[in-house]
């Protein structure tokens, strides 16, 4: 290498680092890992208003939702759908007992979502939700959308469990 290279190479400018991807910003064709688990992510429904975003995940044929919403804190939680649904959405409870266990309503708001890839919400715009617990800390998220009711049955997880494998 001659001495003109050499001091071009010092002086030019340097590549700018390479920021990595949080959870939160994962997008469609994104692989992440959820508690040991790969998954490839196919969809999100963000609310940017509470800072949150529902990720369809799926690994092979199971597909999952990780819940991500950033506080003070980044806190995770790993859904899987169930069956079932309500008559109205104005009559939802705030206690409900499924499979002998006893859900108390935790939190229930409303936003605009904006929709992106395979997701239960087939379209952005307002919906409500539902979020409950256990007392063993399991988890129950109901969502209301366009007139449909979807279930989501889940636990949390820990921050140490959820990584980004490859973002695009």
């Amino acid at each position: 290498m001659g001495l003109w290279k050499r001091i071009t190479n010092l002086v030019s400018k340097l590549e700018p680092a390479k920021v990595e991807k949080s959870p939160m910003d994962l997008s469609v064709g994104d692989i992440c890992e959820v508690s040991l688990v790969t998954y490839e992510v196919k969809g999100s429904v963000r609310n940017r208003a509470r800072n949150a975003v529902v990720l369809t995940i799926q690994d092979g044929n199971a597909i999952a939702y990780l819940h991500i919403e950033e506080r003070e804190t980044v806190r995770y939680a790993l859904y899987y759908p169930i069956d079932g649904g309500l008559e109205n959405a104005s009559e939802v409870p705030s206690h409900i007992e499924m499979d002998d266990t006893d859900y108390y309503l935790e939190e229930q708001y409303d936003g605009t979502v904006i929709s992106t890839g395979r997701t239960p919400a087939l379209q952005s715009g307002e919906q409500s939700v539902w979020q409950y617990q256990s007392d063993d800390r399991k988890l129950l998220r109901i969502e209301w959308q366009a007139g449909r009711f979807t279930l989501y049955e889940g636990e949390f997880v820990l921050n140490g469990d959820v990584y980004v494998i490859r973002a695009s």
